[in-house]
């Protein structure tokens, strides 16, 4: 019997309940106001010309290549082991 007016008790107070109405100024402080992203501005254009032809005039450099009138030194990156340069003799 408590549960039946326990529950009658919760409808009634269920019922009564109103809401109060949302107002579209409600969310100012809580949400940003969208604000368009700024255009990107365009880069100077002046001296392409000049940066390109410094670049085509840069001498290309290539790792392990030797200067003009010297000789390339070959690094020898692999060891052989001893070990295993000649192949033991049969029985």
């Amino acid at each position: 019997m408590q549960s039946v007016k326990a529950a009658d008790l919760y409808l009634k107070e269920l019922r009564a309940y109103k809401p109060t109405p949302l107002n579209p100024s409600d969310s100012d402080g809580h949400v940003h106001k969208f604000k368009a992203p700024t255009h990107p501005r365009v880069p100077d254009e002046g001296d392409i010309a000049k940066d390109l032809k410094a670049y085509e005039e840069q001498k290309v450099e290539v790792e392990g290549q030797a200067d003009e009138g010297t000789e390339s030194k070959v690094e020898q990156w692999f060891e052989e082991d001893e070990d295993f340069e000649t192949p033991p003799p049969p029985h």
